[in-house]
């Protein structure tokens, strides 16, 4: 008769859920490993209590850092095997990087579960498990957010920082279907076979803005998106990767959205007086 050469523990390990967090990387090698380290220190915190706990994976999609994080990460790789790296070419923006990495992960790495996270800290692991209860309770997405009742931002931030965060938001409300308060948040989990009903290809974003054309897609299928309060926190090392360019990508994706309903509104009252104008050419 024939046995499985499996270990116990590796069958069991199988038979868990899955998540996969998908971490965009552009010269983090200062913050790569302490977050990877954090990452899988939640996964075993959380296995000591918990009979049925997801098993993590972490994709990282680097966009050939000039500061080695891919170097690192695959040296990460040799200890860790749920570290997976997807190395693109050049960098193209937030949006272009995770749609790369989540329909990458779809495919390859098959999990029940896809996280966006930030690679700076900037969001804390100790959330993870808490978003995939929400998940599990029923939710579609679940975004960490800053800006319902529990959540915050930095105290540190200055009057421009929050002036722009809470003026993004606030543009995205007007193309959502549903009030979401943290609209432009980056740290979201999703289940799996709701990504797999959007159209990557129809967002037509490859910066920042991603997050809240991903989001008015989602709505869109009417998904059931729930809001878990974060406290947002300030990197811990490295730069801003925001760009001019993404602050362009954001207004004019706000603006062209805003309009369309305006521009089929005309169509439609052109069209109908092009009908009018047709029948009473007929009559005489």
């Amino acid at each position: 008769m024939h046995t499985s050469s499996l270990p116990k523990s590796s069958v069991y390990a199988s038979a868990l859920p899955t998540a996969c967090i998908v971490l965009p990387t552009y010269n983090e090698a200062q913050n790569i490993t302490a977050l990877l380290d954090a990452i899988f220190n939640e996964e075993q915190q959380h296995r000591k209590f918990h009979f049925r706990c997801y098993r993590l994976m972490v994709l990282v999609v680097d966009d050939s850092s000039p500061d080695g994080t891919a170097d690192i990460v695959r040296g990460y790789q040799q200890k860790n095997p749920a570290v997976h790296l997807l190395l693109r070419t050049k960098k193209e923006g937030l949006g272009a990087a995770y749609i790369a990495g989540m329909l990458h992960a779809l495919s390859a790495l098959k999990p029940d579960v896809l996280f966006e996270m930030d690679a700076d800290f900037s969001h804390n692991p100790c959330y993870l498990f808490p978003m995939l209860h929400q998940i599990d309770a029923g939710a579609d997405m679940v975004i960490g957010s800053r800006y319902v009742i529990g959540g915050s931002i930095p105290e540190e931030w200055g009057i421009k920082r929050r002036l722009s965060s809470w003026t993004a938001n606030r543009l995205a409300t007007i193309i959502l279907p549903k009030r979401i308060y943290d609209a432009t948040g980056g740290y979201r989990a999703f289940r799996a076979s709701l990504l797999k009903r959007i159209d990557f290809n129809a967002l037509e974003v490859k910066g920042y803005v991603f997050q809240v054309s991903l989001l008015q897609a989602i709505l869109n299928e009417n998904a059931t998106v729930q809001e878990l309060p974060i406290s947002f926190e300030d990197r811990k090392a490295g730069k801003s990767k925001l760009r001019m360019a993404d602050i362009t990508e954001f207004a004019k994706f706000i603006a062209r959205q805003a309009m369309q309903p305006l521009l089929i509104r005309w169509g439609t009252k052109q069209s109908a007086r092009t009908a009018r104008r047709s029948i009473t050419a007929t009559k005489y």
